[in-house]
């Protein structure tokens, strides 16, 4: 008898699409629109099968599941699950890949383009009725910003990577990018691979689409922003822990980099401490860059069919084979 229980559906559904497809899948399923972290354990036990999103799953609750045997992770990072230890125990582990790069990409240009245009800002003043207090026909507040033939650095080469990477072509930017030791067997349609120093002196904006691993945490910090241009823009649409978030908001108040546009911090919500939410020149939404309809319907199909190939004995997407 399979049993299926969501841990946190909310976000992936607040109730504009369908649980019917995974529902299908069990003899018994449970919804959870949250879970505070005292109730994974009581609301995991007897469940072979566990859905979800920000809810972790550590060690410690592992060790007291002896049903579990299957982990679906409802987005494309893995850091909240301590995959090896599941691996340990016999329960595999898939996540959703590639569900988000149209949208997460687009996002991170509509960061960028607010950034270098002052859409909303502008839009404001004629709400307010500024517009018509000055003697010209036209006016702008902030210095913009033309994209073409400016480089952009991309660290992390994975599908949204390569959406960004088109995106930024398509406004006549170069594009160099950084991607660990995993260089693409293709050419990255016209994309330069690079160390990562290279990228980090040469992009104008520099994207963040790399996972949250050990290697990775922190990897923007004082040192590696000191290796970027004056002026230089930040963009993070991939883990807040990428970014050392003190030297950032230095380097933001010093002028050493223009502006940043971040769709995630490295606790979220913003806690009230952070630096970052106090600056002008820093641009923060609510992790919300993977939440269009259209790639929360692409994300629900996947987590059917990684269950139903799980139960079938063909998995797909596992990340601890």
């Amino acid at each position: 008898m399979t049993r299926i229980v969501v841990l946190d559906g909310h976000a992936l559904n607040p109730g504009d699409i369908s649980w019917d497809e995974v529902a299908s899948l069990g003899e018994a399923f449970t919804l959870h629109p949250r879970t505070e972290e005292s109730e994974i354990l009581e609301r995991s036990l007897g469940y072979d099968v566990i859905l979800t999103n920000k809810t972790p799953l550590g060690r410690e609750t592992l060790s007291r599941l002896p049903e579990l045997k299957y982990i679906g992770i409802l987005a494309t990072g893995l850091d909240l699950v301590d995959v090896e230890y599941a691996k340990s125990r016999n329960v595999a582990v898939a996540n959703a890949p590639s569900y988000g790069a149209a949208s997460v990409a687009q996002f991170a240009f509509g960061l960028l383009l607010e950034i270098t245009g002052h859409v909303g800002h502008h839009a404001a003043t004629v709400k307010s009725g500024r517009w018509k207090s000055f003697p010209d026909w036209c006016h702008w507040d902030y210095p913009l910003i033309e994209l073409d033939g400016k480089t952009m650095g991309i660290v992390g080469f994975g599908a949204i990577g390569r959406r960004v990477a088109d995106l930024a072509r398509a406004f006549g930017m170069r594009t160099l990018a950084y991607n660990g030791k995993r260089i693409p067997q293709d050419s990255g349609g016209g994309t330069e691979f690079t160390s990562l120093g290279e990228v980090l002196e040469a992009a104008d904006v520099l994207s963040l689409h790399a996972p949250l691993t050990d290697e990775t945490r922190g990897m923007i910090n004082r040192d590696s922003i000191a290796l970027m241009k004056k002026g230089a823009i930040l963009v993070n649409t991939a883990r807040g822990g990428l970014i050392d978030e003190g030297d950032l908001a230095e380097a933001l108040k010093s002028g050493k980099l223009l502006a940043a546009g971040l769709d995630v911090l490295s606790s979220e919500p913003a806690a009230d401490d952070n630096p970052l939410v106090a600056l002008d020149n820093c641009l923060i939404t609510p992790h919300l860059a993977w939440s269009p309809r259209e790639a929360r319907i692409r994300l629900m199909k996947i987590a059917a069919r990684n269950i139903r190939c799980y139960l079938e004995g063909r998995p797909e997407n596992i990340v601890n084979p």
